[in-house]
């Protein structure tokens, strides 16, 4: 007789789809989490939206629009950055992660898993924010194929960045519980002195500007902001130009120091667990 042939294992990336799957049902049953994640960049437009009306930032422009521009950036941070550290941290905490270390599943196909639920989780959120600036604000979407490219890589790297910058701080946070502290108060700081929630930029004292181009929040605001708003605004802006140049080199710059901080940090266990 002939022998039977072993089957064949899954590959990676099958694994990791299936992990992405998981991963999605699983954040979409939390209420909390699903609530938390897409309201407080959406409530946070409308309230300031609200606040700032349509007072005028120049010709045919009112500071709620520009707000909703640079929120964009905001919305990305909350589903990348703030959930990843969060959720990563809770895994390491309650086992999760020491479990799958000792299971034939490759590492890879957990942070497949976690593309997954960020690529999905981040288109959602800004389909949310567009509508409601669009409905509310009358922000106007993109109408050249050049501004929705600028739009596609500004998005791309502000994700990618964002995402390994929250799997590496979700080693500082010692448990599940501290971790929202952990992400939430770097993610609101940046808001700040971004010039997110702060329409002009240059309103901010010049110290706290230079500061935040240190940080890749205020480079993805000011990219979505050249994409949605006219070129008239980009006199409004520190260099009085979008820079998109060095947008990309500020936020690629981010992707290969968060793939650093990644690979040197990342802890499967908890610190107690040796």
């Amino acid at each position: 007789m002939t022998a039977l042939a072993p089957p064949r294992l899954p590959t990676i990336l099958p694994l990791g789809l299936a992990r992405g799957a998981l991963e999605l049902r699983r954040f979409f049953r939390s209420r909390e989490t699903v609530v938390f994640t897409f309201a407080l960049p959406t409530v946070l437009l409308v309230l300031l939206g609200s606040v700032f009306g349509d007072h005028a930032e120049a010709q045919g422009v009112t500071s709620s629009q520009v707000l909703a521009a640079g929120m964009i950036a905001a919305g990305i941070m909350s589903t990348t950055f703030v959930s990843l550290g969060t959720d990563i941290a809770g895994d390491r905490d309650d086992g999760t992660l020491k479990r799958l270390r000792g299971t034939p599943m490759p590492a890879a196909a957990y942070f497949i898993g976690k593309v997954v639920l960020v690529a999905v989780t981040t288109v959602a959120q800004i389909v949310v924010m567009l509508t409601v600036a669009v409905a509310m604000f009358d922000l106007s979407l993109p109408d050249t194929a050049g501004d929705w490219l600028t739009f596609a890589w500004v998005f791309a790297l502000g994700v990618v960045g964002c995402s390994l910058l929250g799997i590496a701080i979700s080693s500082l946070a010692r448990t599940a519980r501290s971790a929202s502290a952990v992400t939430q108060l770097p993610y609101l700081a940046l808001q700040f002195i971004s010039g997110v929630f702060v329409n002009p930029i240059t309103a901010l004292p010049t110290g706290l500007v230079v500061t935040a181009s240190f940080f890749p929040v205020k480079w993805m605001a000011q990219g979505f902001r050249s994409v949605f708003l006219p070129d008239s605004m980009a006199a409004y802006e520190p260099a009085g130009t979008w820079e998109l140049d060095r947008v990309a080199l500020v936020l690629g710059a981010w992707c290969v120091i968060g793939l650093v901080l990644c690979l040197t940090t990342f802890r499967w266990r908890r610190g107690q667990d040796g």
